[in-house]
């Protein structure tokens, strides 16, 4: 008599999990997330302070490379996040018009400002 108090009380248990799995919302995407590609920040805090910022389009091909000496991105903050937004679509923008890998035009510097 136990073991079937057992079983059914984790049958309503597994039952009642995936019922309220179904019922929640996808997560919202961030503001700061790019539907055109995707950003990946290098960064090299001992001896030269340097960051490299690549900018891939959602074929995860490199479309621009810029290099930022002396300056570190702060990754944490919201407004960094939407400003390398900005210049990843202004990137991928100039990169479908002649299909050449671009670098160090500053970009993300401008952007920054």
């Amino acid at each position: 008599m136990k073991k079937m108090l057992l079983i059914l009380a984790i049958l309503i248990t597994a039952t009642g999990f995936k019922a309220k799995a179904q019922d929640e919302s996808p997560a919202k995407t961030p503001k700061w997330i790019s539907d055109k590609g995707y950003w990946v920040l290098e960064d090299n805090k001992k001896g030269n302070s340097f960051s490299v910022i690549n900018f891939y389009n959602n074929d995860n091909q490199l479309v621009y490379r810029e290099k930022l000496i002396g300056t570190s991105l702060n990754i944490n903050k919201k407004k960094t996040l939407m400003k390398l937004k900005d210049a990843l679509e202004a990137s991928i923008v100039a990169w479908e018009e002649n299909h050449t890998l671009r670098e160090n035009e500053a970009i993300v510097a401008k952007v920054m400002q």
